[in-house]
C-alpha cells in the first residue's frame, strides 16, 4: 500500500488522533508517531505534519479543526519564491509561490506561513481545494520521499484565515515540541531500516562483524529512544516553556536521533552488503526515504546552534 493510501486509512480510522504535546502524554504521542513511520516512512512524515497542524491549531485557539481534513504545515521560506498575505476589513488572501509543500496534491488543508504587508511573518489556514490554490509540476528527481508529493504551490488571490498573531508560529513553545515529533518519526524510520540487520543476527551463521554493527546500531537506537523519553518528560513538566529550555531540549534530541539514523543506515549497509539494497524493494525504499527525510536537519548549522545553547547553560 502506498504512503498516500495509508495516510488516508489512518485518518479515517482515528490513528492520527494523538495526545497533544505538553498534556501529560507526550511520550505516547511520540511513540505513536515513531510506530507510524516504522510502518511507512512517507506516510509517517505526512502523519507528523497533520498531527503537528492539529497541535498548532489547538495552541493558537483556532476553530479550524474539523473531522475528515488532512492537514499539511508549509512553513519553508525561499528568497526566490515569496508568498504574500493581503488583508482588509473583510478578508485575507494569499498570492505567490510556496516551496517545499509536502502532500501538495494529497492534503485538503494546510497551515501556511506568508509575509504580511508589515514585513512580519504570519500563519494562515487555507482550504487547498479552492481554485486559487494550484500545485505546480513536480521537479523531484530522487526516489527517496517521492511519494510525499512535495512540490511548490501557487496561490492566486486565495482566501485564508489568520491563525494567531503575527510571529506567534515561531515564538510559541509548541514550535520546538513539533520539532521533536519529527525526530520521533526519524527514529521509527531507523527502526524499520534496521530490521534486516536484527533478522541477520538471529541466523545460525551470522558473522562477528555483522554482530558488531548490530551492537552499535542497537545502542544508537536505544539512545534515541531514551532522549525522546527524557524530552517528553521535560515537555510535560514545562509545557509553556517558562524555563526557556524548549529549544535546547529539541536540538539535543534531534541531534541524538539524527546520529542514530546515520549509524543505522551506514552500519546496516556495511553489515549486509548490496543484496538488500538491490533485491529487497521494501528495504531499498526505506533507506532512500529515510536518507532524504533526515535531511530536514540543517546538519552543522543545527549543531552550531546547539553548541551555543549548551555553552550558555554552564
Amino acid at each position: 500500500m502506498t504512503g498516500s493510501a495509508l495516510i488516508g486509512r489512518w485518518l479515517e480510522s482515528g490513528a492520527l488522533e494523538l495526545p497533544l504535546p505538553g498534556g501529560g502524554e507526550t511520550a505516547r504521542r511520540w511513540r505513536c508517531l515513531a510506530a507510524l513511520a516504522r510502518v511507512d516512512i512517507v506516510a509517517g512524515r505526512l502523519a507528523e505534519a497533520h498531527t503537528d497542524a492539529i497541535a498548532i491549531l489547538a495552541e493558537l485557539d483556532s476553530s479550524e479543526v474539523k473531522p475528515g481534513r488532512l492537514w499539511g504545515v508549509w512553513a519553508a521560506e525561499s528568497r526566490d519564491a515569496v508568498l504574500n498575505a493581503h488583508s482588509d476589513e473583510d478578508a485575507t488572501t494569499l498570492d505567490g509561490t510556496k516551496v517545499w509543500c509536502s502532500g501538495a496534491g494529497l492534503c485538503t488543508h494546510a497551515l501556511v506561513t506568508a509575509r504580511l504587508e508589515s514585513g512580519d511573518r504570519g500563519l494562515f489556514a487555507v482550504d487547498l481545494r479552492q481554485a486559487g490554490v494550484q500545485p505546480l509540476p513536480s521537479g523531484w528527481r530522487n526516489s527517496g520521499m517521492a511519494e510525499s508529493d512535495t512540490r511548490s504551490v501557487q496561490f492566486s488571490n486565495a482566501p485564508a484565515t489568520p491563525v494567531g498573531p503575527p510571529g506567534e508560529y515561531l515564538a510559541r513553545a509548541g514550535f520546538w515540541h513539533g520539532a521533536i515529533g519529527v525526530a520521533a518519526c526519524w527514529l521509527g524510520g531507523a527502526r524499520a531500516v534496521a530490521e534486516p540487520l536484527y533478522a541477520r543476527a538471529a541466523e545460525d551463521r551470522v558473522d562477528p562483524h555483522a554482530l558488531a554493527h548490530l551492537g552499535a546500531v542497537d545502542a544508537a537506537l536505544a539512545a534515541g529512544e531514551a532522549m525522546l523519553s527524557w524530552a517528553a518528560s521535560a515537555v510535560d513538566d514545562d509545557p509553556l516553556n517558562r524555563k526557556g529550555m524548549a529549544e535546547l531540549i529539541a536540538r539535543r534530541t534531534r541531534a541524538v536521533v539524527e546520529t542514530a539514523v546515520e549509524e543505522t543506515i551506514v552500519r546496516t549497509g556495511r553489515a549486509l552488503g548490496p543484496a538488500p539494497l538491490s533485491h529487497d524493494a521494501q528495504h531499498a525504499k526505506r533507506v532512500a526515504d529515510l536518507t532524504m527525510y533526515v535531511r530536514q536537519s540543517h546538519a552543522e548549522r543545527d549543531l552550531e546552534r546547539l553548541g551555543v545553547l549548551a555553552g550558555a547553560t554552564r
